[in-house]
């Protein structure tokens, strides 16, 4: 595998964690917990966020791995 295509695997990876995290905040009771789940997809998010404008920076960089 290639670099890309391993970064392009976490971010699919963190994406459905995301969405897990989401799913669990909205089936939760107890406020405190939807809080620290809420705060945790937060900062998966922000991850996810700085993982797409890296894949785009390599994309440019590297134009072989466009589309991988």
């Amino acid at each position: 595998m290639t670099v890309v295509s391993d970064v392009k695997h976490l971010l699919a990876s963190l994406k459905g964690v995301e969405a897990s995290l989401s799913s669990l905040t909205l089936r939760t009771i107890d406020d405190e917990s939807k809080r620290t789940l809420h705060e945790t997809m937060m900062v998966i998010h922000e991850v996810v966020t700085d993982l797409k404008k890296r894949v785009g920076e390599i994309e440019q960089e590297e134009f072989q791995y466009k589309g991988f």
